[in-house]
């Protein structure tokens, strides 16, 4: 609570709600202190309960409880800490009508967003029937972290997103932490055959591994009633298990976070679990608590390799969170690392953590996504309604850099299919500085730029974005450092955070051309270079879109720029 007065609230206030609606709406706060808000159904309180930032002294926007399964029972909203003279009681409502400006400024058009509320860690990724699931870590009563539940939305392409009701939600031995799904082909595991089954970490007294299944393609889960199926009372960050079936060991694999490490265990039947092995002493980044482990085999050369993803926070390579990854061999029991510069990182920049890999992917393919956003300033990001959003999808592959091997990850081929329209320019030969203003008509901030960079005689370079409010990004290439750099610091809104305005570095390896592909959405920019071997994700926060492209050559000698395509975007 703060430091407000004990006496300024009022416990276990009773709150009499008419059933004929069907939502209760509640004004919610960010910063006001979280409220344990329970329903009472005819006399009954109903577990798990929320906790819910119920303004106090404005509202910041509303969020519905949906109350339509308790037509004409006596209902009663449960209030035990409140504040006596906040404005949030007086306000509560019921409706049976949810509006709120979903398109509002930084609403991305392309990425996935939650329809309202908060969203973290991607998880529970499966394809099943011609879908592809994302779960995913989820507020629904409320824009900033809490309350966690597996949102839900479907997908035929991995581009249109369908938003779907929650997946699992918490109960009475805690929240639902980040986990992944599988199909259970051969009925392992006795839910039956081609059960979704998710594995899920269940945080409440301590971190525990359970399992919930569903036999309609996820739109229900239900809870193993013998949960949990793994626990380990001498570790406190023991959680975010990852599963794949082994064909070679015939048995499934769990990666899980233990706290600086990744521990492997092996199951018949998802329900016993032994373990294997354990990773990551001595190697990597250790800056911050290791999370969302994945491994899978990637193919290099006709040979196969296995990469196991690791994400930290804190640790990044530019403060806050990241994810690193390592490039081995694995026997059934035990990962072996190549011995390569660790850390290495899937996106240097700041903005894509916790990313993980569908399983169950029908073409054979390794896809990937992430969480489009920093533990440094996420709950303080400008949007309203929402907060966060995920990365493109992309497709992971081994690409050797010239040096060693690195895993690329250019976004997904049906990104192109976005593609509505094309604006070509002719190539730009620079020695200093040359812009070229309105790129788009109607440019709404949803757009890519595809171009080549031929650096001739420079080793300094940039291009940079901007608008008309003075505003704009630069990515800036210093080829003598090998380093690839975003200055964000002018960008826009930057100052909701003391951390995110900010110059941020990626090493490059010294190429004589560089392929480009920078996709941006209102509030995101991912920039891809030669197919993907080196990708970076960065939030912005302009107050209109970026219509000018600036190119300089920073040492004065000549650079090429061309093959300059803009393409507007749109779903």
């Amino acid at each position: 609570m703060g430091n407000i007065p004990k006496s300024d609230y009022m416990v276990d206030k009773r709150l009499s709600i008419k059933s004929d609606k069907k939502y209760i709406m509640l004004p919610i706060e960010d910063k006001a202190p979280e409220v344990k808000v329970f329903l009472e159904i005819d006399g009954i309180k109903q577990i798990p309960h929320s906790n819910i930032r119920l303004a106090q002294n404005k509202i910041d926007y509303w969020v519905p409880l949906n109350i339509e399964g308790y037509k004409g029972k006596d209902i009663n909203l449960l209030l035990p800490i409140f504040k006596r003279n906040g404005i949030g009681y007086s306000k509560i409502n019921t409706s049976n009508t949810f509006n709120f400006k979903y398109d509002e400024p930084f609403r991305p058009l392309y990425h996935y967003s939650p329809f309202f509320g908060w969203t973290n860690d991607p998880n529970g990724m499966v394809y099943k029937d011609g879908e592809y699931h994302l779960f995913y870590q989820y507020n629904p009563y409320g824009s900033v972290w809490g309350n966690m539940t597996w949102g839900h939305a479907v997908s035929k392409d991995l581009i249109n997103w369908e938003h779907k009701t929650p997946g699992i939600l918490p109960d009475s031995e805690g929240t639902i932490f980040s986990g992944s799904a599988v199909i259970d082909k051969f009925n392992t595991a006795g839910f039956g055959k081609d059960a979704m089954v998710a594995i899920y970490t269940n945080d409440g007294d301590r971190q525990t591994q359970n399992l919930a299944y569903s036999l309609d393609n996820g739109k229900t889960f239900i809870k193993y009633k013998g949960n949990p199926v793994l626990t380990d009372p001498n570790i406190v960050d023991f959680r975010d298990p990852k599963v794949f079936w082994d064909n070679d060991s015939k048995q499934w694999i769990m990666s899980l976070a233990t706290t600086q490490t990744i521990t492997f265990y092996g199951s018949k039947n998802l329900k016993n679990w032994e373990k294997l092995s354990e990773f990551g002493e001595g190697i990597g980044a250790h800056g911050g608590v290791w999370e969302c482990p994945d491994l899978f085999p990637l193919t290099y050369n006709g040979k196969t390799k296995w990469v196991l993803l690791v994400s930290i926070n804190p640790g990044g390579p530019n403060s806050g969170s990241a994810t690193q990854y390592f490039i081995g061999d694995f026997d059934g029991k035990k990962f072996t690392p190549d011995p390569l510069p660790y850390p290495l990182w899937i996106d240097n920049w700041r903005d894509n953590y916790a990313g993980v890999t569908w399983n169950n992917e029908p073409n054979g393919k390794t896809i990937f996504i992430g969480w489009m956003s920093n533990w440094d300033y996420a709950n303080q990001v400008p949007s309203v309604n929402f907060k966060n959003a995920m990365t493109l999808p992309r497709e992971l592959k081994l690409v050797n850099n010239g040096k060693h091997l690195v895993l690329a990850n250019p976004p997904i081929e049906t990104v192109k299919e976005l593609r509505k329209e094309t604006k070509t320019y002719e190539n730009v030969s620079v020695n200093d500085t040359y812009t070229i203003k309105n790129l788009l008509s109607g440019n709404e901030g949803a757009y890519e730029i595809e171009m080549d960079i031929k650096p001739e005689k420079s080793n300094e370079f940039s291009f940079i974005l901007s608008n008309n409010n003075n505003q704009q990004v630069s990515f800036i290439f210093d080829l003598t450092k090998e380093e690839l750099s975003l200055d964000r610091t002018q960008s826009g809104d930057t100052d909701f955070a003391i951390n995110f305005s900010s110059v941020i570095h990626s090493p490059i390896v010294k190429r004589n051309m560089y392929k480009i592909r920078l996709l941006v959405d209102k509030a995101s920019i991912e920039l891809f270079l030669n197919d993907g071997e080196t990708a970076v994700t960065s939030l912005i926060f302009p107050k209109e879109s970026y219509n000018n492209l600036t190119f300089k050559s920073l040492d004065k000698q000549p650079i090429q720029f061309n093959n300059i395509n803009i393409y507007k975007l749109g779903l």
